[in-house]
């Protein structure tokens, strides 16, 4: 897999971290309660998610998940993606760090990397030039990879839904991607601990099968130093 080069500067005065991995790891767990935790400190905190985020992305996130784009192929979906990311930093993500708030972003850019770069085969100039476009220039101060076998992230998918009594407002139907093959889940997997080991500095991976204690607790250890730290900021892409 090709690596995006990423050059960085600072701007703002909030803090961007993304949240990322295969099925049923646990990212919107983990996403609620370090926004918790750091409301309980007095942060302006903003949760939000990929595909979606923005009016203008929860409408494409709909086409994405329910599969009515699938059959105009992985490049259109890919198009369709970063579509709906650059109306998301734009509308929500590019304000919110410029007002000094936390952004806790369920996906970003790296999940189309593996899933539509990856997984959907398609070349790596493809992607970068589509990405380039969508954040332009906002890239997360931090991600974090939750990591765990698919048989294991799948497993929890299907389970969670089977439950009749889901909560309210949860989907609980298999979407587009969640209904692919183990084989498919896997290289994701490995995919996204690809990117973790070509960029350290940002990716951070945590093992998913722990408590959600446990977890949390791994999750808050990696923001705290950089809340701590102070004054660094969102980080950009520099102009090219």
């Amino acid at each position: 897999m090709a690596v995006i080069r990423e050059s960085r500067v600072s701007v703002g005065k909030g803090l961007f971290v993304t949240f990322e991995g295969g099925e049923g790891a646990g990212k919107s767990t983990q996403i609620r309660l370090l926004a918790d935790s750091l409301r309980d400190r007095g942060l302006m905190v903003l949760t939000t998610r990929e595909p979606g985020g923005s009016p203008g992305a929860e409408a494409v996130r709909h086409v994405l998940l329910s599969g009515a784009a699938q059959e105009f192929g992985v490049r259109m979906e890919a198009i369709l993606f970063a579509a709906a990311r650059s109306d998301h930093v734009e509308e929500i993500i590019r304000p919110a760090l410029l007002n000094g708030t936390v952004v806790l972003c369920d996906r970003f850019m790296d999940s189309s990397r593996v899933y539509q770069g990856v997984t959907g085969n398609l070349e790596p100039s493809f992607i970068e030039a589509l990405e380039r476009v969508a954040i332009n220039g906002v890239t997360p101060n931090c991600t974090i990879i939750f990591d765990l076998p698919a048989s294991v992230g799948l497993d929890r998918v299907r389970r969670r839904a089977a439950v009749a009594d889901a909560p309210a407002g949860e989907e609980v139907e298999l979407d587009r991607f969640e209904k692919e093959e183990l084989e498919t889940h896997e290289k994701r997997r490995e995919a996204f601990l690809d990117i973790a080991r070509a960029d350290p500095r940002r990716c951070h991976v945590v093992d998913a099968t722990a408590s959600a204690s446990d977890i949390a607790a791994a999750v808050l250890a990696i923001v705290e130093p950089l809340l701590s730290a102070g004054g660094d900021g969102p980080e950009t892409e520099a102009a090219q």
